[in-house]
């Protein structure tokens, strides 16, 4: 959209309310939409920004299990927890709404309905697995045995939580119904299939061609892989009774599948907003002059980009505009994980730092800072509690909060806690500069905001701040102000000094409050002015201080982040991974008689097979990023025989990797061929060549042979 839109309608992620979020969550949707939104606002644009609780899908029953309760009482509980949660933190929706509400629920099924009426959906028949004591079909998640790998007795027909192998429920050892435990049969069933195949054109158009130069590089990266893989139909309903009931006479027992009525949440939160605020919500969704803006993690871009938008398109609606999807942020080290419990809970921080600080907002604008710096914007981030301290006593203490409160600590003791006038006589080369500055920051910060670039903008900011510390470092007032027994006219360049820092303050209030709202409120309160300053069209204004005014005594803005803090929080987190592998270990060998299934017997090895290693434990083996790549070309490198530079297409990006496999292969027979890359594997030069990843290969007897999957799949795919 090249003109500025008539209103804004931004989304972030529905959070899905089977347990509470953490800061990657926070990190990867709510946080960069809140700044972006707060911006919006103060540039005073018709803004809507629109969030709820997920709360339908497989999930929420099997939680519920788990916990010995109704899937009801879970949704109640963890809908409540991280509405609040999410407001402590500074995120500020216009509205948090509910898939469980009856608006919801009607919304989603006109959609269904609009669709089917018009023949946009078909139906097929498939066999799924059936539990005949409990009468109902069953989702993988009900499905659990011993898995084929590490003999996990409680292994999921999705996944197996132990090993993290990806299974189905065919390759379980004596598969059970988690309803009645008696052992699931195959039977036929009937669902409507959304027909995702007959608008890939679409697709390539409005994605690779339309949005290319302005969409993140790995969002179109990930959409192109999905697009060139082909698209297959996606089933729209399931044999379930939790979720939203699909409105025909000859679909009983069947629901809404949750990714088809997930996304139209966006949709009955506005009208639902819209009836709080008494406006009309169909401009929001129909008019061409709405921007739409979707904030996700990147394991949400096949939805957002893809799925959602051929529903969007059919329903008459408005297409997004952009879909900024961060990556992931890990944690220590280590991925972040619910099932292994190495995760920072939004609520542990909320109770560890901002209930114990009396209020605590600061600390809450310490975590806002922290995430923001390192936005994994472009590539995986880590949270270390060390960076964490670094951030806050570094950036926030020493630099940002340091400036402020010099500039109020002098003015009170050097000008009578007024704001003391601009002496153009005297003003010099520093002086301006310093002014010019303001402005030209404000500029930055504007253009990466409409970016996306937060982690950027908030940067300029605090390098605002430290330039400022360092303008006042070089005009020392302390030391002129004892000049002025001999040399009273020195007061003039005390003035001008204190002056101009006390206008960048007034403007580190404006730019600083998308991203640290608590904080441009205290900056409010101790310059005793109006919400209103922080209105965007202040930013840059040298004047937003008035001559003569008054202003309070100074608080400190940050405080400082001591050892003792660190350290208990890394001995909390490594002891509740700890406690939680214990944990699960007890209850393996418990249900197992302390006697795990014996796994499926492994297939002989070879007599060429190279020996065994040294036994890893699983936190070494998740380090990997295993993905599936396509070879797009491969040649020999200049005097080395055993080399093939290849380049090969893992989703996101393109990687140009070495390998020795030129005395197995000719470069012209693997184009296009799908491998397994090590992704995450140092650069390393060979030959003068950086390459960037490595291919696995099995060899038997002195051959080798690609490691791939049986059918093309698309690139940049997992491996687990």
């Amino acid at each position: 959209m090249t003109t500025q839109p008539k209103r804004y309608l931004i989304t972030a992620a529905l959070p899905y309310a089977n347990g509470l979020k953490h800061i990657g969550h926070l990190a990867g949707a709510y946080l960069p939409a809140d700044i972006y939104v707060r911006y919006l606002r103060a540039q005073k644009r018709d803004v809507a920004f629109i969030c709820g609780s997920d709360e339908h899908g497989t999930a929420i029953p099997i939680q519920a299990m788990k916990e010995g309760t109704t899937p009801r009482a879970i949704i109640d509980k963890y809908h409540h927890l991280i509405k609040e949660n999410l407001a402590d933190l500074g995120i500020s929706f216009d509205i948090y709404h509910r898939t469980s509400d009856p608006l919801h629920h009607e919304t989603a099924q006109e959609f269904f309905t609009y669709l089917n009426s018009r023949g946009q959906l078909i139906v097929q028949e498939s066999e799924q697995y059936y539990d005949e004591e409990a009468k109902t079909f069953l989702a993988d998640r009900f499905i659990v045995g011993t898995c084929p790998v590490c003999g996990n007795p409680r292994a999921y027909g999705d996944q197996c939580e132990n090993c993290g192998t990806t299974l189905s429920p065919e390759m379980l050892i004596h598969p059970h119904s988690t309803l009645s435990g008696s052992q699931p049969v195959k039977k036929k069933t009937s669902h409507w299939y959304l027909p995702l195949d007959k608008h890939e054109d679409f697709l390539r158009e409005w994605i690779l061609k339309e949005h290319k130069d302005d969409w993140r590089t790995s969002v179109v990266g990930q959409c192109k892989s999905w697009i060139d893989g082909g698209l297959q139909p996606r089933a729209v309903t399931r044999d379930l009774d939790w979720g939203v009931p699909v409105p025909l006479p000859e679909a009983a027992g069947k629901v809404l599948y949750v990714w088809f009525d997930a996304p139209i949440g966006y949709i009955s939160a506005t009208r639902q907003w819209a009836i709080d605020t008494g406006k009309d919500w169909k401009p929001y969704w129909y008019d061409q002059e709405t921007k739409l803006v979707h904030f996700i993690g990147k394991d949400n871009i096949v939805f957002h980009c893809i799925i959602f938008p051929i529903m969007l398109k059919l329903h008459g609606n408005i297409l997004p505009d952009n879909v900024p999807a961060n990556e992931f942020m890990n944690l220590e080290g280590d991925k972040m994980s619910t099932s292994r419990n190495w995760k920072l809970d939004l609520q542990d921080y909320i109770d560890d730092f901002i209930k114990k600080e009396n209020g605590g907002t600061q600390l809450a604008d310490t975590l806002r800072f922290y995430l923001t710096s390192i936005a994994p914007e472009t590539k995986d981030s880590e949270f270390t509690w060390k960076g964490f301290q670094f951030a806050n006593n570094s950036e926030l203490v020493n630099k940002f909060g340091n400036f402020v409160n010099r500039t109020f600590v002098l003015m009170h003791k050097l000008s009578h806690g007024k704001v003391p006038p601009l002496h153009a006589a005297v003003m010099d080369d520093t002086d301006r500069e310093m002014l010019a500055a303001i402005g030209a920051t404000k500029t930055k910060v504007e253009e990466l905001l409409e970016a996306y670039r937060f982690r950027d903008a908030q940067f300029e900011v605090i390098m605002l701040s430290d330039l400022a510390n360092k303008y006042m470092q070089k005009k020392e007032p302390w030391i002129v102000a004892r000049t002025l027994e001999t040399t009273p006219d020195n007061q003039q360049l005390i003035d001008n000094c204190l002056h101009i820092c006390l206008q960048v303050t007034a403007n580190l209030a404006v730019l600083i409050n998308p991203f640290l709202p608590f904080t441009a409120k205290k900056l409010l309160h101790m310059m005793k002015v109006v919400e209103k300053m922080l209105d965007w069209e202040n930013a840059g204004k040298l004047n937003l201080l008035s001559v003569g005014y008054s202003l309070r005594a100074p608080e400190l803005l940050f405080r400082k982040i001591e050892d003792e803090e660190v350290k208990v929080q890394i001995d909390k987190l490594q002891a509740a991974g700890a406690a939680k592998a214990a944990a699960e270990t007890a209850a393996k060998a418990g249900e197992a008689g302390a006697k795990p299934e014996k796994p499926a017997e492994k297939a002989a090895v070879p007599k060429s097979a190279s020996e065994p290693k040294p036994t890893i434990v699983y936190e070494d083996f998740a380090k990997l990023d295993l993905r599936v790549g396509t070879i797009v070309y491969a040649e020999k490198v200049e005097k080395a025989d055993k080399l093939l530079k290849l380049g090969v297409d893992i989703g996101t990006e393109q990687r140009t990797i070495v390998s020795g496999i030129a005395a197995h292969f000719k470069p012209e027979e693997i184009i296009g061929r799908q491998v397994v890359v090590v992704a995450n594997l140092a650069p390393r030069k060979m030959r003068g060549i950086e390459s960037n990843g490595m291919i696995l290969m099995a060899e038997d007897a002195g051959r080798l042979f690609f490691v791939n999957p049986d059918d093309n799949i698309a690139p940049g795919s997992g491996v687990s």
